[in-house]
């Protein structure tokens, strides 16, 4: 069977007007089934299957067909833009919420596949980046309120939806306890949270901003707190980011409208438009304004658009160049993560004198707890190379530090340089990733005299096994300190030792 591996929206356009892909059979998603014990299973399976069994586990129950259907051209049309989310992982999309839940597919969800079979979504020629939610709670959002590197299109607005209804409302009771339990496997630091307080809403009536009192970092976006909950506590208590928040005693509750990030498609105001007699392309029409439906093979698709005209998404370089693993809210950031990683990767490159590597893995725990599993560090190393792989932080808290980007080229260093130093003490190795982190640093060798105080390098014990932060951040200033002794007497990188 003929396999189509698509690259971005570039691909998806090559295959939308290329004559050998008009056998729309042959199209295929590799899925990744999440396993009981961790980790995924991989599946091959056909598109149209694949938006049956997906149709199954993210419909509403006893949806209308044309409810169905519209959510059918929904999935195909994010699948379609989102292939290869897990090249990471070695697969296209996952079975979880993380990209969308595939579930057994039955009669009805087959229906709806079929009759609406290669059909998507299309903004000027290609297929649109999309999305839906089980709710909106009466007014839809814009994607940058949810993840903030992503641009708004004009078929992506905030507008009120009487067809929703603000269902569901609901509330929920988190103890300070639970929730400085959440907070510190985030990465949040400090003995116990002392109060939660609503700082801001942004234009939809949404949270925005609120303020932890005795956590550090003291804010947090209110899409990040309905994460960091979700992660730790379940997802079923902070729904939406759509709620009122009052304080009694050690307990905070919330109680609010709306379930899931509310961008695009509404899937309950679907169910119900579709019961008062509007079809697919109606109920499309409506949460997805100037957007076209086309089908997936035909020649005339490209044609009909206007060539020239930019498509106003984010750019992003080729998938087999960087492989993010990001979790599900973090997903609007992968754009500007990927044109960071590769930047930062040049960069540090150039100044090294060294091939830039041609595919870079970047691992983004959800957790604190994750992380330290998987590297053997503990949290305040923020990040770590396994397997030529880097292992990160989760980007909620190296964001909320400001340290994104300096972890983010510490590691690359490592990746890029240790091989050839892996016989020198590990301050040196250290000490180049402290040296080249920084952008604004020159590199080493170029002659510069830079005086610097004499200090003891450290030992290999004190920069493997810390006994705390400070100890860390003490090893590693002296590792810089030691090697940028060296780099301002004229010596290359690899010459220190």
């Amino acid at each position: 069977m003929k396999r189509f591996v698509l690259c971005g929206l570039c691909a998806c356009a090559a295959m939308l007007s290329s004559p050998q892909s008009q056998d729309l059979s042959r199209l295929e998603i590799r899925v990744g089934f999440a396993k009981p014990g961790g980790g995924f299973g991989q599946q091959t399976i056909p598109l149209e299957t694949y938006v049956a069994r997906v149709l199954a586990g993210e419909a509403a129950r006893e949806s209308p067909p044309a409810a169905l259907e519209a959510l059918a051209i929904a999935i195909r049309t994010y699948a379609m833009v989102n292939r290869g989310r897990h090249n990471a992982d070695g697969f296209d999309l996952c079975d979880q919420t993380h990209c969308q839940v595939v579930r057994t597919a039955s009669p009805a969800s087959e229906r709806a596949a079929t009759s609406t079979a290669g059909r998507v979504l299309m903004f000027r020629g290609v297929p649109a980046p999309i999305y839906y939610s089980a709710s909106c709670g009466g007014r839809t959002e814009v994607p940058s309120a949810v993840w903030p590197d992503r641009n708004d299109p004009p078929y992506l607005p905030s507008q009120p939806d009487d067809a929703c209804g603000g269902a569901p409302v609901w509330s929920a009771d988190l103890d300070a306890a639970d929730l400085t339990r959440a907070f510190r496997a985030a990465g949040f630091r400090g003995d116990r949270l002392r109060d939660l307080k609503i700082l801001s809403r942004n234009s939809s009536g949404r949270v925005a901003k609120l303020r932890l009192v005795g956590l550090t970092p003291d804010e947090i976006s209110g899409q990040d707190l309905r994460s960091v909950a979700g992660r730790t506590l379940g997802w079923q208590h902070i729904k939406s980011t759509a709620f009122e928040l009052d304080r009694d005693g050690s307990h905070f509750h919330f109680s609010g409208h709306g379930y899931g990030h509310g961008v695009g498609m509404c899937v309950i105001g679907s169910v119900n438009l579709a019961a008062a007699g509007q079809s697919a392309s109606q109920i499309l029409g409506r949460y997805f304004p100037g957007l076209e439906i086309g089908t997936l093979g035909s020649p005339n698709v490209m044609a009909s658009r206007p060539p020239a005209a930019p498509i106003i998404v984010p750019d992003s370089p080729r998938d087999d160049s960087v492989a993010l693993a990001l979790e599900d809210d973090d997903e609007g950031e992968r754009p500007g993560l990927t044109r960071a990683v590769l930047r930062a990767r040049d960069e540090i490159a150039k100044d090294l004198g060294v091939t830039a590597p041609p595919r870079i893995v970047v691992r983004f725990h959800p957790t604190t707890s994750s992380y330290e599993r998987a590297t053997g560090q503990p949290w305040f190393t923020a990040g770590a190379v396994v397997g030529a792989e880097l292992h990160l932080l989760p980007l909620p808290a190296l964001r909320e530090r400001g340290v994104l980007d300096r972890t983010l080229r510490h590691e690359l260093v490592h990746l890029m340089a240790d091989s050839a130093l892996r016989d020198r003490p590990m301050w040196v190795r250290e000490g180049a990733a402290a040296y080249f982190a920084s952008p604004r640093q020159a590199p080493a060798g170029n002659g510069a005299s830079r005086p610097q105080p004499r200090v003891s390098c450290p030992s290999d014990v004190e920069l493997a096994s810390p006994i705390s932060a400070g100890a860390l951040s003490n090893a590693r200033a002296e590792a810089l300190t030691c090697f940028s002794r060296q780099a301002g007497d004229g010596r290359s990188w690899r010459e220190i030792k």
